[in-house]
């Protein structure tokens, strides 16, 4: 299969990679996979007053689901949560031009985010920003 130029460039992207280190507060960590294809996504977003400052991604799998995590990991910084929750994965598909075959991906980085903030949500109950 051929990759579009916009997922190769997030594929070879090195902007965001890596892990928080486990001593910083107000990470939201979003871990999913998918059995069937073997991609899986581990995604992190630090947040500061409801607005997702930073974010860094691992991701295992083909060239597709590597370049829709670079994609989401880009495309949540500097979004409130309820921003972010509403990225989904048809934004991700146009941006990268993935083929139908490829949807898989972006649904694994979108689930990846929703997780992420599930995450910062359970991980922080006394933040203001959860919802009572």
């Amino acid at each position: 299969m051929l990759y579009s130029k916009k997922v190769l460039r997030y594929y070879h992207s090195n902007k965001n990679v890596g892990s928080f280190p486990e001593n910083v507060n107000n990470i939201g960590t979003g871990i999913v996979g998918s059995p069937s294809c073997g991609d899986v996504l581990k995604l992190q977003l630090k947040i500061e007053n409801g607005v997702i400052i930073d974010s860094k991604y691992k991701a295992y799998g083909c060239g597709s689901a590597i370049a829709s995590s670079a994609l989401a990991a880009e495309l949540v910084q500097g979004k409130t949560l309820d921003q972010a929750m509403d990225i989904k994965n048809d934004e991700i598909i146009n941006e990268l031009g993935l083929p139908p075959i490829k949807t898989h991906c972006s649904v694994l980085a979108e689930a990846a985010v929703k997780a992420a903030i599930a995450s910062f949500y359970t991980t922080n109950p006394s933040s203001s920003l959860v919802k009572k």
